[in-house]
């Protein structure tokens, strides 16, 4: 595994603390970092992903999708089974687990669903307007100057 120093980063740049901090973060509990459950991350168009996570077993009522800030917390709780049945194999886990998506300026959920097992979060890049780029008419001097007041002498 590459280390990478971020110093130089540091010293040109104001205000991308927070890259430097997500990347630090990402490197060091990524080995630690359950595989249950699994996931998908897909790319829906060009400004659209979905995030599809294997939930068998789990119900609505104990699946929570939250957003804070620009963390996406999946997380979920089987309620306690009161039946008592006695399992020869249990293959299809259900146990607890929190899993955290990190995302971008302007990324918002627009949408989640549970169908067959599969819970899917739909995330879409919204910019606003006034940070988009736009275009910026150039005039040419003759107008500029027709667009002058003449000033008239006061009497």
């Amino acid at each position: 595994m590459r280390n990478f120093d971020l110093a130089p980063l540091y010293r040109a740049t104001v205000g991308f603390d927070q890259i430097a901090d997500l990347m630090d973060r990402v490197r060091s509990t990524d080995q630690a970092r359950p595989s249950y459950p699994p996931y998908n991350i897909e790319k829906t168009s060009a400004e659209g992903w979905r995030i599809s996570i294997a939930v068998a077993g789990f119900a609505d009522s104990e699946l929570s999708v939250e957003l804070r800030e620009s963390e996406l917390i999946v997380a979920a709780k089987k309620e306690s089974d009161d039946t008592t049945t006695s399992y020869l194999h249990r293959g299809i886990a259900t146990r607890a687990f929190e899993r955290r998506f990190q995302l971008a300026d302007h990324v918002h959920v627009t949408g989640a669903t549970h169908e067959n097992g599969m819970l899917s979060i739909d995330l879409k890049r919204e910019v606003p307007e006034a940070l988009k780029p736009r275009r910026i008419e150039i005039s040419s001097g003759d107008l500029a100057d027709n667009k002058k007041i003449e000033a008239k002498p006061v009497s």
